[in-house]
């Protein structure tokens, strides 16, 4: 077991990508009746039941009640609550002006804000492989964005997507490090434990914040997200079970390193894309994602 300890992040991050993928999809099928922040609002609302099944499971396998958070440690699990909360609505609202692929490609500029924000909130600094890593599997990343002549046609190349998709990737980065700030400030010498515990306090915190808003200024919305409790259900399930996933990635390793990692998920979604909106892949965006499998390949071996 020992031999494979360092390698946990790793299995982690993948495993939330491919739960991820699933997840903007079935969001993205969401949109059309409920809008963007409605979308939105399902993954928190219907996540947290689910993280709390999860809390409770791994507290009896731990046998003890969850660490309590201290004010600082409630204050990082604030700020990646509400930052997630903006980032996926940013993503969600560049979805709907550009296709799946290449605004999963916007989001995933993610990894260099990361470790900027990672250097200067959590003093992680970054070794000359691990930031080329960085630096090469971006690349790929913006070269699968880069708009061909028929989106461009279409206005994908119009700034307003570009900013949209580059602004949810900035928030997704100061909620990464929220998380991982509120995780390693527990104390409990169970990481799993720490994870799941952050998780929980987050979607609660999340959903606390959400009801308050649709209470007072959307009834008829939460209405229509009750009503369409089976699809909610299933992207609920998926987004709690892809942050179990990202939560024990960033209590085992930077915050920059899982993000890097995590580029992967745009390889998921050019199959999802492929599969379920039928938007295959161009040259350029095979490129693309040969740069991202080169610049993980890299991180891997930092």
């Amino acid at each position: 077991m020992s031999l494979f300890a360092p390698f946990l992040w790793v299995v982690f991050t993948l495993a939330a990508t491919l739960a991820q993928t699933y997840r903007n999809a079935a969001q993205r099928g969401l949109t059309g009746p409920l809008g963007a922040a409605g979308a939105t609002y399902v993954r928190f609302l219907y996540g947290l039941p689910f993280a709390l099944v999860f809390l409770a499971l791994v507290c009896a396998a731990h046998g003890r009640l969850p660490p309590a958070p201290d004010a600082v440690a409630f204050a990082w699990a604030a700020t990646g609550g509400m930052t997630q909360i903006i980032a996926t609505a940013l993503m969600l609202s560049a979805m709907r002006e550009r296709s799946f692929v290449t605004t999963i490609a916007y989001t995933k500029t993610e990894p260099v804000q990361v470790a900027l924000f990672g250097l200067a909130f959590l003093g992680e600094r970054l070794g000359p492989m691990m930031a080329a890593a960085i630096l090469i599997a971006t690349a790929g990343v913006m070269i699968m964005s880069w708009p061909n002549a028929a989106q461009r046609a279409q206005g994908g190349a119009g700034l307003r997507p570009a900013l949209l998709g580059v602004a949810s990737g900035g928030f997704f980065a100061l909620s990464a490090i929220g998380f991982r700030g509120a995780i390693m400030r527990l104390d409990d010498p169970g990481f799993v434990l720490r994870a799941t515990t952050v998780l929980a306090l987050g979607l609660a915190l999340q959903t606390a914040v959400i009801l308050v808003w649709l209470g007072l200024r959307d009834r008829a919305k939460l209405r229509e997200i009750g009503v369409l409790w089976r699809p909610s259900m299933k992207a609920g399930f998926a987004g709690a079970l892809a942050s179990q996933f990202w939560f024990l990635s960033f209590a085992l390793a930077s915050a920059a390193a899982v993000r890097t990692l995590a580029l992967v998920e745009v390889i998921w979604a050019q199959i999802a894309s492929k599969k379920l909106f039928e938007q295959g892949a161009s040259r350029r965006e095979m490129i693309g994602m040969a740069l991202i499998v080169a610049g993980v390949a890299l991180l891997l071996n930092v």
